[in-house]
């Protein structure tokens, strides 16, 4: 029934604005962090691997890193329905802004706008230096650790290398972060799919749309704090979930 109804919301918005987590990514074969089987869950250490205090005084902890993301399994899985219903809802032109906690670039693999998603973790695919703010890429940088270089530095300055992701204890990007707030407050319907809407700044964005008076509708498998006042909570597959109300 939820369905539905969710259904034909999606089809009365002339705006919708969706955040997506962790949990899009999970059926493409990428493990969310916070769940029952995350990675974070499993092994709480392997958050250290984002944590910027952590990452800036530990060599060792910045070469397992490195290896890390070689291993990544962004550079090897495929988006999933829930990725392609979602650009469906692009093609509708519905969609506002499509707002990712996620870094694996998947959204933009299934063919959505890149200018319309906005990426505020950043992504796994680019390389940032601490020092001097030079970037490039995150494989011409694991060229570099193959060849040998277990914690390749800054080739302009000699500082410390990272990915362009958003660790724990750097901020956000202003400029993204304004962006998303925008599409949150602008939008008829506000679309949570797959994310536990415990980290700040991002679960803000949900309070934004419902002040401005928009529709919620949360899509996860697990509880979320903001369940009690969503119009709708689904909790069936993800990659089930989306293409039944988007693809119409």
């Amino acid at each position: 029934m939820d369905v539905n109804r969710v259904r034909d919301w999606i089809d009365a918005a002339d705006t919708v604005t969706v955040l997506t987590g962790a949990g899009v990514s999970t059926e493409s074969g990428i493990p969310d962090y916070r769940g029952p089987n995350g990675a974070w869950t499993k092994d709480p250490d392997s958050a250290k691997y984002v944590d910027i205090d952590y990452y800036v005084r530990d060599p060792a902890i910045r070469r397992r890193a490195w290896i890390r993301r070689r291993e990544h399994e962004a550079w090897t899985v495929e988006p999933n329905p829930a990725h392609h219903a979602l650009v469906t809802l692009e093609a509708r032109g519905k969609l506002t802004k499509l707002i990712t906690q996620n870094i694996d670039g998947l959204h933009q693999k299934a063919g959505q706008t890149p200018t319309n998603v906005l990426e505020i973790h950043g992504n796994i695919f680019g390389v940032e230096c601490l020092g001097c703010d030079a970037t490039t890429t995150m494989r011409a940088t694991l060229d570099r650790v193959a060849a040998g270089e277990d914690d390749p530095a800054c080739l302009s300055c000699g500082g410390i290398l990272k990915s362009s992701t958003i660790f724990f204890g750097q901020q956000l990007k202003t400029d993204v972060l304004y962006a998303a707030a925008e599409s949150a407050q602008s939008c008829d319907l506000f679309l949570s799919v797959g994310t536990s809407l415990t980290v700040h700044p991002a679960a803000g964005l949900v309070d934004i749309a419902l002040q401005s008076g928009a529709r919620l509708v949360i899509c996860n498998a697990e509880p979320t704090p903001y369940d009690h006042r969503a119009d709708a909570v689904l909790t069936d597959p993800i990659g089930q979930t989306l293409p039944a109300i988007l693809n119409n």
